[in-house]
């Protein structure tokens, strides 16, 4: 069987979105005849738990750790942020930063390049330059964020320049929404830039999860480029049906951030509120995950506190199973441009939960496309309150007559499930594997 080392800062116990996709990968890489072998942090800081899923480990796996040294404690000590788990780039919500978080800001952006745990990759490239040297393997994958996971990548290729390099990309580099928060300065930016350029040019294969993401990166025009979107597994959804719940449930699963507040929603929900009594005491606006206090300000503002179910971070299982017995699924995208090519993995475990979605963000971004491709929920832009509140409406007046579903094309969803999504990913190793060949002389 042919091995594939997967480079990768988010690995189990983390829970969150980051460690989803490979873990569902390597779930099924044997399955399409590929050994995974997994190297990740030991003592990495991670802002969200979730061991279960171990259940979806292949037994005998072999996952290799070794220590990293990260600055967050320092930035907790330092900001007295000592419980908060950390934003994206040290990136605050809060509307008025102070000193201490602009500083520590422009030390993240312009110390620590391209991201905190650069400080990982000399270690990492000493280790498994002499792992590999010993237990080969027949491609090697970095998968970021954090993108110093491909400055790994892009030093071991050349060390081992006839082994296949793939670089995955769960999110844009210098394209993500924040990245112009991070205060750089211009020698640091050009720094980001070519790093970026070169990663992508060094790789063997690029992979990415979006169309848009497809077109940012193909204005490099060096090496293959593919799209292997995010999806949904199968088997988390083999399990008892459930009921939707009897009152008239939105959910959202998951982080949500001050920059995905969508106030256009809690403006409409009030309005109904006040026009329908049975309205207000039929919805339940239940938010499961971290929640920003300025999205919790927000509702209480729009007197619909008494409307808010609100408690942490579940296991997964318990995500989904809440995601199934819901009338509505709220998706909440971040109002910046560059989110156009954002595609958060709950997408596609909404399409498979079988509720209609709800989205608020760009109507000609990837989550757009995906839902009207599916035909599984609507995306609304964030300021257009008049179509949302007919929709909402809507799908009140269905929930009241017994009649509120979704007549989403299963057909399309099932190119999201994961089993089928590794199939096209090993596609890919295989062709990779082959071209490594030595070619026998005739």
């Amino acid at each position: 069987m042919k091995k594939a080392l997967i480079i990768t800062y988010y690995w189990i116990p983390s829970g969150g979105s980051g460690v989803q996709r490979w873990v569902k990968f390597v779930k099924y890489l044997r399955d399409f005849g590929w050994e995974p072998v997994i190297y990740a942090p030991e003592n990495a800081d991670y802002p969200v738990v979730d061991a279960s899923f171990e259940k979806d480990l292949p037994a005998d796996i072999t996952v290799i750790r070794r220590p990293i040294w990260e600055p967050y404690a320092l930035y907790r000590k330092f900001t007295g942020k000592k419980d908060k788990s950390i934003q994206a780039g040290f990136v605050t919500d809060a509307k008025q930063e102070n000193w201490k978080d602009k500083l520590s800001i422009w030390l993240r952006g312009n110390l620590f390049i391209p991201d905190p745990r650069v400080c990982w990759v000399s270690p990492s490239v000493r280790f498994l330059k002499k792992y590999l040297s010993t237990n080969p393997v027949d491609v090697i994958i970095t998968t970021g964020p954090p993108h110093s996971v491909h400055l790994i990548g892009r030093r071991l290729k050349k060390q081992f320049p006839a082994l296949p390099w793939i670089a995955d990309f769960r999110d844009p580099w210098t394209g993500i929404f924040y990245y112009k928060d991070l205060k750089l300065s211009l020698p640091v930016d050009f720094r980001h830039r070519q790093l970026e350029k070169k990663t992508i040019a060094e790789a063997d294969l690029t992979l990415v999860v979006s169309e848009h993401m497809q077109q940012e990166f193909s204005r490099y025009r060096y090496q293959q480029l593919a799209v292997v979107a995010n999806g949904y597994d199968e088997e988390d959804f083999v399990q008892e049906a459930v009921k939707p719940d009897e009152q008239f449930v939105i959910t959202h699963t998951g982080l949500l951030t001050e920059k995905q507040n969508p106030q256009v929603l809690w403006k409409i929900l009030q309005e109904i509120a006040l026009e329908n009594a049975d309205f207000r005491k039929d919805l339940r606006i239940r938010l499961t995950g971290s929640v920003d206090g300025s999205v919790l300000n927000d509702i209480k503002a729009s007197d619909l506190e008494a409307n808010l179910e609100l408690s942490a971070y579940v296991p997964h299982h318990e995500a989904i199973r809440l995601q199934r017995g819901s009338q509505l699924l709220l998706l909440c995208l971040v109002q910046n441009p560059d989110t156009k090519s954002i595609v958060t993995g709950k997408l596609f475990e909404y399409l498979q939960s079988g509720r209609p979605v709800v989205g608020i963000g760009y109507t000609d971004g990837d989550a757009a496309a995906i839902l009207k491709q599916t035909n599984a929920g609507v995306m609304f832009d964030f300021s257009d309150a008049v179509l949302l509140k007919e929709k909402i409406q809507a799908y009140y007046q269905q929930y009241k007559a017994g009649t509120l579903s979704v007549d989403a094309d299963r057909e399309v969803i099932s190119q999201f499930s994961r089993r089928k999504l590794t199939g096209k990913l090993t596609g890919l190793l295989d062709q990779l594997y082959q071209k490594s060949q030595p070619v026998n002389p005739v």
